[in-house]
């Protein structure tokens, strides 16, 4: 499900197979401006019929959700080997605690970080000078719960996107929450579309990062410390979950400040994400002109 602009209007569509073309549903234009909220919103209808498709090539690609209505959810140090390279780097204000935790660490993003595939992600030389990148998958909840239990969690996932959560490390370690560096403008590329719970296996689900071509970070989803029914039973303990929230599984091992020296983003970069059975998010780094 891809949300797309043309023509000045932003639309939702299905996307064909092969990833050629996307067919639009046929949805008034003021409910395609919240994106896939505006299916996920239907809660359990059905989709709308869809028109004639149109070539992707023709089309501009928005984030599924362009403008999520809460802070998107996140999991620090949620694969083994990366939560061991974070305590090293000196960045980590939770290491004192051990590299490995004993319960998911939560933190947010806002909502206006979020940036689309093929989008430049700007970094600010007078903010700081360390800026990372994090390959991981995202849920997306469809139905309301809170108190919900693991056994019954996927009830409550509509489906899955690809996010790319941008860190300013320098700002991370200055920090004890990390709210600041994860959320500057533009450090949330999310997409390029999403994809219901049943379109892909999470236990033979594998994801990928490169940076200009290089591969950096090569992890399969099963291989998280929490999975993903522990983080929704975690985060529903007294926060009532609604539709359209996002959550940020983690990253595995491999970003910039695991290799010595760090490998941190620049103008000129391009990092890509692949994530088996959603597809590619792929952005561009420039600096922010002073």
């Amino acid at each position: 499900m891809a949300t797309f602009s043309i023509a000045g209007e932003r639309r939702v569509g299905l996307v064909d197979a092969g990833g050629a073309s996307v067919a639009p549903f046929d949805l008034p234009v003021e409910r395609a401006e919240a994106g896939v909220l505006a299916l996920i919103d239907l809660n359990g209808a059905g989709l709308p019929r869809t028109l004639s498709p149109l070539p992707l090539a023709q089309v501009t690609l928005e984030a599924p959700i362009p403008k999520p209505r809460r802070n998107i959810f996140c999991v620090g140090k949620n694969y083994h080997e990366h939560a061991h390279e974070f305590a090293r780097s000196g960045f980590d204000s939770s290491a004192a605690a051990g590299a490995v935790p004993k319960n998911p660490i939560i933190f947010s993003k806002v909502p206006e970080s979020v940036i689309a595939t093929q989008a430049n992600v700007v970094i600010d030389p007078a903010v700081s000078a360390a800026i990372d990148y994090e390959a991981e998958l995202a849920v997306i909840i469809g139905k309301e719960g809170r108190g919900i239990s693991r056994e019954n969690a996927f009830d409550h996932v509509w489906g899955y996107t690809i996010v790319n959560d941008v860190t300013a490390r320098d700002l991370q370690g200055k920090y004890s929450q990390w709210l600041i560096g994860k959320s500057q403008d533009t450090f949330c590329p999310m997409g390029p579309w999403a994809v219901t719970r049943d379109e892909i296996d999470l236990e033979r689900t594998g994801i990928r990062c490169f940076v200009n071509g290089e591969l950096r970070q090569d992890s399969r989803l099963p291989l998280l410390i929490f999975d993903i029914p522990t983080i929704i039973a975690t985060l529903s303990q007294g926060i009532t979950l609604k539709p359209g929230d996002i959550i940020a599984t983690g990253t595995p091992a491999g970003v910039g400040i695991g290799f010595s020296p760090p490998k941190y983003l620049k103008a000129g970069d391009t990092v890509r994400v692949e994530i088996d059975g959603i597809g590619v998010l792929e952005n561009f780094v420039t600096e922010r002109a002073q």
